[in-house]
Order: C-alpha cells, then sequence, then structure tokens
C-alpha cells in the first residue's frame, strides 16, 4: 500500500524532528487506519504544516509543550489570514486527529484540543443552475469545436444525472455500469460504495462514447478488462480530479453561464431536482453517498429558497 506520503507533501525539514515524525505518521494513519479520501488528507496535511510553521513562531518545540492557549492562538491565526469559517472548522478537525493520535501513541499525555470550541458556521447555501442553463450547459460539446466531444458531453451528463463528485467520476470503471438495470457503483469518501440510477439517455450517451473510443483506436472498446477507468484523454491516461474541473469550467464559460460554477454545482443541482420533485431526505442521501442526513438537509433550504423567489415574481400580494 502506497504511504500518505504520494498524496501529500513530506513534513517540512525546519520542524522539531519530534513533530516532524509524528506528523508523518499520523497521515499514514489516516490512509491505512482511517480509510480517508485523499483530498481530505491533502487537506490534514496542509493545516498540519501551517500549525507546526505556528508552533515554531511561538518557540513551542516539543509535543509535551503544546497547550490549549497555543491552539487558540492557531485557530485565531488563521481567522486573521481571511479563512472562512468553515476551513477553520477542519483546521480544527484535522488538529484535534493529530491531538488524539498523539495520546494513543503515548506521546502526549493529555489532549490540548480537547477543550477547544470549534468557530460558528454560517449556513451558505450551494449555488444551483437553472434548468435552461443545464441544458444549454451539457449542449455545449460538439463535433466541430470538440475533439473529445462525446467523451466530454458524457461526463457532464453523468455528473449531472448522477451527483457524483469530480474525483468519483474519476475513478469511474467500466466495470460499474450496469446498463441492463440502469445503476452505477459509485466510490466514494472513505472508500464506501453506493448504487445510483443512471438514465437512459445518459447510458446512450455512455454506449456512443464507447463506440467512438473503440473506432478511433483507443483504449477501453470490446474486450478490455473491466476494471478500465471509463474517462480517458487522448492519451489514454484517466482523467484526474482536475482535468474534470477543467473541462466543466471550459465549457461553462462557452455556454455563457454566469457565477462560479464546478463539477459540485452539477452536483447541487442533482439534489435540489429530487427533492423539489418530490424525493424524500433519505433516498438523496444516499444517492449522494453523505454519511449525516444534516449534509443533505441544506438543500431542503435551497428548494425553500427558490419557492420564495417564485412566490415574489409571480403571487399579486407578494
Amino acid at each position: 500500500m502506497p504511504s500518505a506520503a504520494a498524496h501529500t507533501k513530506r513534513p517540512c525539514t525546519s520542524w522539531p524532528a519530534e513533530l516532524a515524525r509524528a506528523v508523518g505518521e499520523f497521515l499514514n494513519y489516516l490512509q491505512a487506519e482511517c480509510g480517508l479520501a485523499v483530498n481530505t488528507r491533502k487537506a490534514y496535511s496542509r493545516d498540519l504544516r501551517d500549525l507546526a510553521e505556528y508552533l515554531s513562531s511561538v518557540k513551542c518545540e516539543s509535543l509535551r509543550e503544546i497547550l490549549p492557549p497555543h491552539l487558540e492562538g492557531f485557530l485565531r491565526r488563521q481567522q486573521a489570514l481571511g479563512k472562512a469559517a468553515s476551513s477553520v472548522c477542519r483546521s480544527l478537525a484535522a488538529v484535534r486527529m493529530f491531538c488524539r493520535f498523539c495520546v494513543l501513541q503515548q506521546y502526549i499525555k493529555a489532549d490540548p484540543s480537547a477543550a477547544i470550541e470549534a468557530p460558528k458556521k454560517w449556513m451558505h447555501l450551494p449555488s444551483t443552475l437553472e434548468h435552461e442553463e443545464v441544458t444549454a450547459l451539457l449542449n455545449t460539446p460538439n463535433v466541430e469545436e470538440d475533439a473529445h466531444y462525446l467523451r466530454d458531453r458524457c461526463l457532464l451528463a453523468m455528473l449531472y444525472a448522477t451527483g457524483m463528485r469530480a474525483s468519483e467520476a474519476s475513478g469511474l470503471t467500466l466495470g460499474d455500469i450496469n446498463a441492463n438495470i440502469g445503476v452505477l457503483r459509485v466510490l466514494g469518501k472513505g472508500n464506501k460504495e453506493r448504487v445510483v440510477p443512471v438514465a437512459e439517455s445518459t447510458l446512450a450517451l455512455v454506449q456512443e462514447y464507447l463506440k467512438e473510443r473503440q473506432a478511433n483506436g483507443r483504449p477501453g472498446g470490446t474486450g478490455q478488462i473491466s476494471s478500465e477507468k471509463l474517462f480517458l484523454s487522448r492519451t489514454g491516461k484517466p482523467l484526474a480530479r482536475e482535468d474534470i474541473f477543467r473541462l466543466v469550467k471550459k465549457y461553462v464559460r462557452r455556454a455563457g453561464v454566469r457565477g462560479q460554477v464546478s463539477p459540485h454545482t452539477l452536483r447541487h443541482c442533482f439534489a435540489t431536482q429530487l427533492l423539489s420533485g418530490g424525493a424524500d431526505l433519505r433516498s438523496v442521501q444516499e444517492m449522494l453517498g453523505h454519511a449525516d442526513v444534516a449534509t443533505t438537509q441544506i438543500y431542503t433550504h435551497v428548494d425553500a429558497s427558490r419557492l420564495k423567489a417564485l412566490h415574489r415574481k409571480f403571487h399579486p400580494r407578494a
């Protein structure tokens, strides 16, 4: 199994050796024991680098010297740098996990983060697109301008039809698609699997894309192993999460859709459309792969705000 260092930066050599060693062991622990997603481990690694730099600036050179005031000062520094409350909360989560790990490994006797309160987070409603904007975006890839327009149409349709994250779409394989019963197996955060229904129109795009890929001599045609990735680059390599973000941004600009739109925006649209159409919250939670239904509940607020806007626009007494 590759170490977490393959996905995260190694601890800074200027740190005290004790702290650098503990952080390195902790990052490996996150992968081997906790099964956290790569992006989460990357974020936690950055947070702990920031913590180590702060501790060095206040002359705290040992794990046993870390006290609650040090951690409170670190969080205040993060806020002073203009980081969002959600980012500060994530930094605190990283610090708490690290401190608990150090107690478990008997590097320290008591957890200095135990009494630290998280900053309050304001609820930010996720942005969504109007149906006409989604339609325009999905239809933007075209044969005249895009060498891989079938792949890109298939990708955009899949993101919107299933609510997958960009990282999940990147990891999608041919064997994950069951066209016979119209479902998709998705490997989400923490390597948790879920099954999501897929519309026939989206599955038709998948078949069209695969036929074109085989006809042009690209990998992944009939007879290829089932573990091969679905979305490939022109060189036959799997599209990375960053590639998918770049492609979505490209077509958003070309479609003339305003605002900050990303693959996650299509995920928001997927959830909002389901709830506004009458789907129950638990089903949407399962299809999105949320561990906590409270995460899914934010989409009920999105739908409520949309209804209020419609009410104000059309009702004579609004």
